[in-house]
């Protein structure tokens, strides 16, 4: 009966959004990510913003663009978002698991809601080409953050089990076929990797998504014998497989698109599903075949070898300057751009050495927001948003503790990057540390940390715990945020720190 009632109210979430968005003839795309139903809208005036903020469930909505994100909570997103996607539009989603006590919900609700708020303020009104950039890279890799983290998995138990058979733990035989079962299983996803971003790059550059899907595999040079190589025009030498990968694949899909596009202003209808596949699979297939597999694989490679030095070099000083200034990029949003890096480098090496780094400023928020706790327990409003923002960021989603905790309050949010640069040192002075996906993040990442290593990522998750609290109990609580407050269901108290900053 509870499930039942779950479903309806989602239902009646999607119904209710519809109804003051336009309907579904007033959106283009629908999609998900954590804790919001993106929706590309198609006419801006016939969206009812405040009755919207007013529906039942809707914690807060917030304007990006020709994108209305509104915010319903973990879990929630991305049920809510295929109730809406069913009725014909497309939907890109990504679900977390929803584990949260219940006497939390009021304070998770609160902390969504000032989130949306704050977030809000800190959004950039005017579209730039830069936003609009990051807007593409997270339109082309979210939807298929899910596979990732499966895959990444999968085959971390696959490394497990062949470690195991190395070290003679395991008998071969049975053994040998689960493993074979499992890098399989893995490969669906890696193996391919290109395929999948061409399509997805398609859909959102307006390409043909078959046809983008084609010029991605063309990257993989399936026919090309070993014997004959195909010249790299630019060193001499011979392509490789695979070269200039996603980086590559994003910049010839969008030439795809363009060529596609203007074929069909002057092609005749009659002739149009002959003559335009055909011309432009032909054009971009050689140009991603002799110039951007070349020029690409240069960038990938040089991006890949900046970072690996940039780490083998800087040490913990690199670790720390990485783990500090992760939170300001979240914060913007410009994150989105470090995504086709990650991917490169699994490509690779196989892992990213970079994402665990990372990583850590949201534990420094963490170990921040129980100072927090423990030192402000006697404002009981700043103390329920923290209790109902903690769960998910120990799990790595950070947005709830960032707006609604941390920034508004000003110096734990320093603290809280400072933390995070310890936890970042940590692992920057032990090297090598990775993850076999992207994704996750938090305790969320364990499982996808690479070669074993997940003892050390646990240690600069516990540096950066233990460094952002200890920063924020000593130097980042504000006299305000101290003050007594009761639960009274408004964020004023939070709000009255942040403007007396």
């Amino acid at each position: 009966m509870g499930i039942m009632a779950k479903i309806s109210n989602e239902a009646r979430l999607a119904q209710a959004i519809y109804q003051h968005i336009g309907g579904p003839t007033n959106t283009s795309k629908v999609y998900n990510c954590m804790t919001r139903v993106r929706i590309d809208i198609k006419d801006d005036q016939k969206v009812d913003m405040e009755s919207l903020k007013q529906v039942d469930g809707v914690m807060g909505v917030v304007e990006d663009g020709d994108t209305l994100q509104v915010v319903v909570g973990p879990g929630t997103a991305a049920k809510v978002a295929t109730i809406m996607a069913d009725q014909g539009h497309v939907q890109q989603g990504r679900q977390v698991q929803e584990n949260l006590d219940q006497d939390l919900t009021s304070g998770r609700s609160e902390a969504e809601r000032i989130t949306a708020e704050n977030k809000n303020k800190q959004k950039q009104k005017n579209n730039t080409p830069f936003k609009q950039a990051l807007k593409v890279i997270a339109s082309i890799f979210v939807p298929l953050i899910p596979a990732f983290v499966g895959a990444g998995i999968i085959g971390g138990i696959a490394s497990i089990i062949q470690n195991m058979l190395t070290a003679g733990a395991l008998e071969p035989g049975m053994w040998d076929n689960i493993f074979l079962v499992l890098k399989i299983l893995q490969n669906g996803l890696f193996a391919y990797l290109n395929i999948y971003i061409g399509i997805n790059a398609a859909r959102v550059f307006g390409a043909t998504e078959g046809l983008g899907g084609v010029v991605a595999g063309v990257t993989y040079l399936t026919g090309m014998l070993p014997e004959a190589p195909l010249p790299n025009i630019f060193t001499g030498g011979d392509l490789a497989a695979g070269q200039g990968g996603v980086i590559g694949v994003i910049i010839a899909v969008y030439l795809l698109s363009l060529i596609e596009k203007s074929l069909r202003k002057f092609i005749p209808d009659a002739i149009d599903i002959i003559v335009t596949p055909t011309i432009s699979l032909l054009v971009v297939g050689m140009m991603t075949i002799f110039l951007i597999m070349p020029i690409a694989g240069f960038i990938s490679t040089s991006l890949v070898g900046a970072i690996n030095w940039i780490l083998q070099v800087g040490g913990a000083f690199a670790g720390f300057i990485l783990g500090a200034t992760f939170l300001p990029l979240v914060m913007f949003g410009l994150h989105q751009i470090l995504t086709p890096i990650h991917i490169e480098m699994i490509a690779a090496t196989g892992k990213t050495v970079l994402l665990p780094i990372l990583a850590m400023a949201g534990a420094g928020q963490v170990g921040a927001a129980f100072a927090l706790w423990l030192k402000c327990r006697q404002n009981k409003q700043l103390t329920n948003i923290i209790k109902g923002s903690l769960p998910v960021g120990i799990l790595g989603i950070g947005e709830p503790l960032i707006y609604a905790v941390t920034l508004p309050l000003g110096r734990p949010f320093v603290t809280a990057c400072l933390g995070g640069g310890i936890g970042g040192a940590v692992l920057g002075a032990i090297g090598g540390v990775g993850a076999t996906a992207i994704g996750p993040s938090g305790v969320a990442l364990i499982p996808l940390i690479a070669d074993g290593q997940w003892p050390a990522y646990v240690m600069g998750l516990v540096a950066a715990y233990i460094g952002g609290f200890i920063l924020t109990y000593f130097f980042g609580v504000p006299q305000t945020a101290q003050a007594p407050s009761e639960i009274t269901g408004s964020p004023s108290n939070t709000m009255e720190a942040l403007d007396n900053l």
